[in-house]
């Protein structure tokens, strides 16, 4: 419509045509906001973390303590042992978002529950290390590759070299090798955790504390306490590995 002076309001056709544009752009902007609206990915917001180690915490006390008033291997000692890392497994299914990173940080950790309960017995030794080097594999490849940082490599190798020709001359001979190919996963998982930054940073730190102590304990001389040190370190360690698929995904590494 629209306004003739002195004669009110008369139809004419353009103004028909300009009334039903404004329609239209109004319809268009309504339908436009409510697809917006409406096409939001829903929220997966994450559990709170700190209750959810409750239970973990418990496992790990009851272990250290039980442990702590006797030194004979059993199966009750090794399931006590191994049942705060399965706990970690359960836990990480509550990550969000589900996908190869969750899937493989369970597969570590059941490898890990593995080593665990093979290192009860002294006997299982390499079994233990056969079980520890593959969780340490499935670590790597979940931690992945960027960003790279090969400037990190240079010293973790240099540093390791040198603490495994201090413990050669106290290992069995039929130990070298395969003590030799652990270690060498193992520093590649310190690598990769270090360039991955955040809780896995200092998850790989606090495993490789773990096993220094655990090399130094079981090839030359027994520290004072070594026992309580490595596994507080150790369950540390693979809490804090647990807690990186909690973290933010857009969250970049540095």
């Amino acid at each position: 419509m629209a306004g003739v002076p002195g004669q009110g309001w008369a139809w004419t056709p353009g103004a028909g045509r300009a009334l039903a544009g404004d329609w239209s752009r109004e319809l268009g902007v309504g339908l436009h906001c409510s697809c917006s609206e409406t096409s939001l990915p829903p929220k997966h917001p994450q559990p709170r973390v700190g209750l959810g180690l409750l239970p973990f915490f418990l496992a790990c006390a009851i272990y250290l303590l039980v442990q702590n008033s006797t030194d004979q291997p059993s199966w009750v000692s090794a399931l006590l042992k191994i049942l705060p890392i399965f706990y970690l497994a359960g836990f990480l299914g509550t990550a969000y978002p589900c996908g190869g990173y969750r899937s493989l940080l369970q597969g570590a950790l059941l490898c890990s529950a593995v080593g665990d309960a093979c290192l009860i017995w002294p006997e299982a030794l390499l079994y233990g290390m056969a079980a520890f080097g593959l969780a340490h594999l499935l670590y790597l490849r979940a931690f992945g590759l960027t960003p790279l940082k090969p400037g990190l490599l240079l010293p973790l190798l240099l540093v390791s070299g040198l603490y495994f020709g201090l413990l050669h001359p106290h290992v069995p001979p039929h130990m070298v090798w395969p003590l030799l190919a652990y270690s060498i996963v193992l520093v590649a998982m310190l690598w990769r955790g270090l360039a991955r930054g955040g809780s896995a940073h200092w998850g790989a730190l606090l495993f490789v504390l773990s096993d220094t102590v655990l090399a130094w304990n079981t090839f030359t001389h027994r520290v004072p306490h070594g026992h309580l040190l490595v596994m507080t370190t150790y369950y540390s360690a693979q809490m804090l590995i647990t807690l990186s698929a909690f973290q933010n995904p857009r969250l970049k590494s540095h």
